[in-house]
């Protein structure tokens, strides 16, 4: 392990990142947010133990261009040997082009916390103590934890678990004011991160209903979050992260430019373009058109001709 004082925090005060989302990060995606004003940009989640068996699809997820480099990397799994070696072999693999290794403890979904990953993790405080300990330990970049309010329903042991975090060394905590069992229902709790800030000194990123500027700027001024991740507000919506709304030109020209990097990049992937145009339309005055019509594309060709149509409809 190096020395720590070496591990400076990219969570710079007023900075805003571009969280990971599974399905949803690809690098074009990625590079359009950067190139818009995200300050940071994760990768998907990476499964360490699909890592360690070099599954090719999660390669693919390890995917960067030089626009938006350095990218924080997102790891989930529950064994710490394991988390510790692949993120080690990812500091060998990439050095400079990752600025961050980001453990995943607040994923609520079945598939992730009903294998005892993700949020599972906060039900095991010493589990997750031993995973923090063991990829401090193992690399020099710094490293991050996400995590949420609790698990159960009521639960808040955010502090406490950011307090652990903390102790073992990591250098920025990520904080969802929601419970893992609340999934993304009701509404984040904002007041969480003026308490897990006041008990740690490392830096805290306010995560949960970020979707306008305002949102932003709220948690930085009004909850003392030293930076702000957002997720489901940016999907369809780059231009959050440069605080503007776009004319509808420009929404077809970056929905253009998407399409065409990731036929590109990843033509095994360009289905996954489907949702990202029903989301670059979203509120437009033809966007339950868009909707129906983007089910039918399949290549590149298709999506270029739908979004020539979107511009004459208009």
């Amino acid at each position: 392990m190096s020395d720590l004082s070496l591990r400076l925090p990219p969570a710079r005060k007023g900075a805003v990142f571009l969280a990971p989302m599974a399905g949803v990060n690809d690098p074009m995606f990625r590079a359009i947010c950067k190139r818009l004003g995200a300050d940071l940009t994760y990768t998907e989640m990476v499964s360490a133990k699909a890592l360690e068996y070099k599954n090719l699809k999660t390669k693919d997820m390890l995917l960067m261009l030089e626009e938006e480099k350095p990218v924080a990397v997102q790891l989930f799994g529950k064994d710490p040997l394991t988390l510790a070696e692949q993120a080690r072999a990812l500091e060998d693999s990439f050095g400079g082009e990752i600025a961050l290794i980001d453990l995943n403890m607040g994923c609520p979904s079945r598939k992730i916390a009903g294998k005892g990953e993700g949020a599972a993790l906060m039900r095991d405080f010493a589990l997750a103590e031993r995973i923090l300990r063991f990829v401090v330990e193992a690399v020099s970049l710094p490293v991050s934890v996400k995590f949420r309010k609790g698990y159960e329903h009521g639960e808040d042991i955010a502090v406490e678990f950011a307090l652990m975090a903390e102790a073992c060394g990591v250098t920025q905590i990520a904080v969802h004011g929601r419970t893992a069992r609340q999934q993304f229902h009701g509404v984040s709790d904002r007041e969480l991160i003026k308490r897990v800030k006041a008990a740690v000194s490392i830096p805290v990123i306010a995560s949960g209903d970020v979707y306008c500027a305002e949102d932003i700027r709220s948690y930085l001024e009004d909850y003392g979050a030293d930076a702000v991740m957002v997720a489901r507000g940016a999907q369809g919506n780059p231009w959050i992260f440069a605080s503007r709304q776009p004319l509808l030109e420009e929404r077809v020209a970056v929905a253009r430019e998407h399409a065409q990097g990731l036929s590109r990049l990843l033509p095994h992937r360009l289905a996954s373009m489907r949702k990202h145009i029903a989301w670059y339309f979203k509120g437009c005055e033809h966007a339950s058109a868009i909707r129906r019509a983007v089910q039918s594309c399949i290549a590149l060709a298709d999506y270029e001709r739908l979004l020539d149509q979107i511009l004459a409809w208009e």
